[in-house]
């Protein structure tokens, strides 16, 4: 009765179960039910199982609820600084939730949430590939970035003409913003004098910094240097260009409860400090959260628009 199963259907799966096994169960002639060696061995298994099948639903509720779990994302050196507050407030609001930043070229990043090393990913383009949802959630721009001793460190402006003269020093991977920063120059027929290349953004700041050169790189990524003096950022109307920071994730597939409220993170962070925050869903066509209200100017707001 405590099974809700007739004598009859118990016998039968004990004979299935002795007939797969090869071996008797019961101790035929004991009317107590006594089991067999084999017997004992199998229900110590059984009464394991049933265990491993209370932790499981025990686990499932707990990451239900974001008592456990684990979130994996891919960044680059860039992109990962945007990942930095974000991270923050989501620690505040799920701490349980173990996080794994994977540190990948911005190109193969695509392809790593396609196969799913990572389950989502930042980077400063919008994927073409139709299995990718792209979510807009940061609007930076390109600082022109010199000492504070340097020459052109006390002008509020100057123009692409200006830096004819003036020795770059860039990162040494090709990207899409140094070929149009490239056609800016050609066309304002001014040269573009790149002297030097380094392998990643801060060792191209610390450069700079260090009163060598002069270099254009994403807003983003100055701001420290800049708040404490290190680098001031110099306005060239003429390279004004407003980039976008994507999450990409897999359409397709169940997104786990910790992307889930990491998504409804990076949409609260948006509504709650606006600009540069952005929460724009090429998909559901939302959008973008209160760009014009949070004093965005219309050349900028143009320039966002131009990126669609």
């Amino acid at each position: 009765m405590r099974l809700h199963r007739t004598q009859p259907a118990v016998s039968q799966v004990i004979r299935k179960l002795e007939e797969e096994f090869g071996e008797p169960l019961f101790e035929r002639t004991s009317r107590d039910g006594t089991l067999t060696a084999t017997g004992t061995v199998l229900r110590e298994y059984a009464e394991r199982l049933l265990r491993l099948r209370s932790e499981a639903s025990n686990a499932l509720a707990e990451v239900r609820s974001l008592e456990r779990g684990r979130l994996t994302l891919a960044a680059n050196e860039y992109t990962c600084l945007y990942l930095l507050p974000v991270l923050d407030e989501f620690r505040k609001h799920c701490p349980h939730i173990s996080i794994l930043v994977q540190r990948s070229l911005a190109s193969r990043i695509p392809d790593e949430v396609l196969g799913r090393t990572v389950e989502m990913g930042i980077v400063s383009y919008r994927p073409e590939d139709e299995q990718l949802s792209s979510i807009a959630v940061y609007s930076d721009d390109m600082a022109f970035i010199v000492h504070p001793h340097h020459a052109l460190a006390s002008e509020k402006k100057v123009r692409i003409r200006d830096l004819g003269a003036e020795t770059f020093v860039a990162h040494n991977v090709a990207s899409p913003m140094r070929r149009r920063v490239e056609a800016s120059f050609a066309k304002h027929k001014t040269a573009l004098n790149i002297g030097v290349e380094l392998p990643s953004l801060e060792a191209i700041k610390r450069f700079v910094a260090s009163g060598n050169c002069v270099a254009l790189v994403p807003a983003l990524t100055v701001q420290n240097e800049v708040s404490r003096g290190e680098l001031v950022i110099v306005d060239v109307p003429e390279l004004a260009c407003v980039r976008r920071l994507w999450l990409v994730h897999r359409k397709q597939g169940t997104a786990s409860y910790a992307a889930l409220a990491f998504l409804r993170m990076v949409r609260a962070l948006s509504q709650e400090k606006g600009m540069p925050f952005l929460y724009h869903d090429k998909n559901s066509n939302e959008k973008i959260s209160d760009e014009k209200s949070n004093g965005a100017s219309k050349r900028q707001q143009q320039q966002l628009d131009s990126l669609e």
